[in-house]
């Protein structure tokens, strides 16, 4: 069994107009949201005994301001070693699986930053659709900026991770922490 975790980054600043979109920083209900959803983690994490054996990131600037603002929420107190990915920028859900196919038998457990569409796409393929899931309805909603999702998938190596064979077992939005941190109200 494989353990696969996967955050999308905190709320992104869209303020300057010129900016690549790779270089978007957070911003500021990003930065409180990061740290809570890390401290979050972190306690989940403790409470299943899971420890990731590798953190697949995106180098996006939103990307790694997410992270590290986890693991600060999650009281480290030094930089979580990262495997930074250009491939999981902005990806499709396949390309995502092609990522997690290359992973070491070994490695256990995944965790894995990203952006939308491709983290929900991700979920609604390896999730079935068979209406066994509630947290899959809950992702068909919105799987909102800096939630944490973690599916079980039955495989002994990473390179076999089929479409339709994981469950999805946890999911937190930062609005489940904190109602301040849910969408805007008009």
């Amino acid at each position: 069994m494989k353990t696969l975790g996967l955050l999308r980054h905190a709320k992104s600043d869209w303020g300057d107009a010129r900016a690549r979109d790779f270089d978007r920083p957070l911003n500021g209900r990003g930065e409180r949201g990061a740290p809570l959803i890390g401290k979050h983690i972190e306690s989940w994490c403790r409470e299943h005994d899971i420890r990731w054996g590798r953190i697949l990131a995106s180098p996006a600037v939103r990307a790694a301001q997410t992270i590290e603002l986890a693991a600060q929420g999650a009281g480290y107190d030094h930089a979580m070693p990262v495997n930074w990915d250009r491939r999981i920028y902005l990806a499709s859900s396949a390309s995502l699986l092609d990522v997690l196919r290359d992973e070491a038998d070994h490695v256990q457990s995944v965790l894995m930053v990203g952006h939308n569409p491709g983290l929900e796409d991700l979920i609604f393929d390896l999730v079935p659709d068979d209406g066994s899931s509630p947290l899959r309805d809950v992702v068909e909603e919105k799987f909102p900026t800096a939630t944490f999702a973690v599916l079980e998938i039955p495989v002994d190596s990473w390179h076999d991770v089929e479409e339709a064979t994981a469950r999805l077992v946890h999911l937190m939005r930062p609005r489940d922490l904190d109602p301040e941190l849910g969408p805007e109200k008009l």
